[in-house]
């Protein structure tokens, strides 16, 4: 059994694309969850609406992901797969992810895709260039590559701590380790919304300098005020 647990916090404009990815590769078969971080927007109704089981708590990612994963194991899952509310599955997701699941050597492995971005630009494709690099160099892949793991596995490394709002995914793929992840066919979408916003350069250096600021002991307050 597969738990797809999908953290919100008013993901309205991108939600519907992310669960129809999913449909779109016949993911049904699997529990889609989302858990909503206290959105003021329409996130929970869109989620129900398209047949995801749908729970709330206080905003963090961390949390987010870590309640989705105790309802999952709880429920009977024995994979998880954790994916962004603005990410969007490449096609032939499904035969990925189960051809990863069907091979005993990855029960105590993470799987990852590469990034890609919902803009053509080549800035877009530079910053992907980068995320790709570090996350295959340094086994540090970032949430929005999605994260596939057994549940044992991670119920072994001790699962996402709640009290990180930010870095939740930098923490737990420190604990998984560089030679334990596997990088999955297909490249995975992320909304460039925040690359546009803040820029193709000020948004990566902030994401620099607060994965700087975490390895050298910073505290969530202070991460937090320079990524938002």
């Amino acid at each position: 059994m597969l738990s797809i647990i999908i953290p919100t916090f008013n993901s309205a404009a991108t939600l519907g694309k992310t669960i129809k990815s999913m449909r779109k590769n016949d993911m049904d078969v699997f529990d889609i969850m989302v858990v909503d971080g206290g959105s003021d927007d329409l996130s929970a109704t869109i989620g129900a609406s398209m047949g995801a089981s749908v729970f709330t708590t206080q905003p963090g990612r961390g949390q987010q992901l870590a309640f989705g994963a105790i309802k999952a194991i709880e429920n009977g899952a024995t994979w998880l797969l954790f994916v962004h509310g603005d990410s969007i599955l490449p096609d032939g997701a499904t035969e990925i992810i189960t051809d990863f699941i069907n091979n005993p050597k990855n029960i105590n492995r993470a799987g990852y895709f590469k990034l890609s971005f919902s803009d053509d630009s080549a800035n877009a494709a530079r910053v992907a260039e980068w995320a790709n690099w570090r996350a295959e160099t340094f086994g540090l892949p970032y949430g929005d590559q999605g994260f596939l793991i057994s549940a044992n596995f991670y119920k072994k490394l001790g699962g996402f701590k709640p009290e990180l709002d930010l870095m939740e995914d930098v923490d737990m793929a420190m604990r998984v380790g560089k030679k334990n992840f596997v990088q999955l066919e297909g490249k995975i979408e992320t909304s460039a919304e925040k690359y546009v916003r803040d820029g193709w350069v000020l948004r990566p250096l902030k994401n620099i300098l607060c994965l700087l600021l975490y390895l050298g002991g910073a505290g969530q307050k202070t991460i937090k005020g320079i990524y938002k």
